[in-house]
């Protein structure tokens, strides 16, 4: 396991690299896991260095996580056409509480992106109809991803 840290602008990305098997790398960037394809790339499973941390014990087993209530959510529609809602940081997008067609005002919460192990609500940036879903729940998305679209 080899571990960076990277400043991209002016966001902080931890990035820990798991595993290396030909070149598909196993990597986790400020907590969400990827499966990344390397080109060119010199690093070998062999050559990454074991790193060893210790941490303090927890209170308690983190606990699973429920799975979400079945709803009546479609699957992404496209970024669709006016005002794009973008992902403020990176992080899952576990709650989508809008559908193509709504009506939604200024300020309302339209998703909810889990970054850091924080829920982050995300809120509408105009007034108007809800033009085009470009995520589903459990979509990993980076900082300034286009999320929605409002018109």
């Amino acid at each position: 396991m080899k571990q960076y840290k990277y400043k991209v602008n002016g966001a902080q990305y931890d990035v820990t690299i798991n595993e290396i098997q030909g070149q598909l790398a196993k990597v986790v960037v400020n907590g969400i896991p990827f499966d990344v394809e390397m080109q060119n790339s010199q690093l070998a499973e062999d050559n990454l260095p074991d790193v060893t941390t210790t941490a303090a014990p927890s209170a308690a087993p983190a606990a699973p996580v429920a799975a979400a209530p079945a709803t009546t959510e479609a699957a992404p529609s496209g970024a669709g056409e006016g005002t794009p809602v973008k992902a403020p940081l990176p992080g899952v997008v576990t709650k989508i509480n809008v559908s193509v067609g709504q009506q939604v005002k200024k300020g309302e919460n339209v998703l909810v992106l889990e970054a850091m192990k924080m829920e982050n609500n995300i809120a509408a940036e105009a007034d108007g109809t809800v033009s085009g879903i470009a995520v589903k729940a459990g979509d990993s998305v980076l900082e300034g991803a286009v999320l929605l679209t409002i018109a």
